[in-house]
């Protein structure tokens, strides 16, 4: 699926839940990060999160605890959406790759 900054959260498999069930604490993020699995746009939003420092809720099946560590042992990212676009792209199976 090819989608611009604009419109890949119209693909979001959370587009129709609570947000609210996305900005929880504890336990409840594992709960929440369920929803994120299979998402088509997951990368979009994880890149989204990251490339923006977003502080709270789970984005792209990670909590906000997990994007901190992710983003201080790879501080040397400047732009996360171009790196994980590439390596979706890298490993995307061969007949999904035009």
């Amino acid at each position: 699926m090819n989608t611009n900054q604009s419109d890949w959260r119209i693909h979001a498999a959370c587009r129709d839940t609570d947000p609210d069930g996305l900005f929880v604490r504890g336990a409840e993020q594992n709960r929440a990060k369920l929803v994120c699995m299979g998402c088509p746009v997951r990368t979009e939003c994880l890149a989204e999160a990251l490339d923006n420092r977003i502080d709270f809720g789970v984005w792209g099946g990670m909590t906000e605890r997990e994007r901190r560590a992710l983003l201080r042992r790879r501080a040397d990212v400047a732009n996360w959406r171009d790196l994980l676009e590439s390596a979706k792209r890298q490993y995307e199976p061969a007949e999904r790759v035009s």
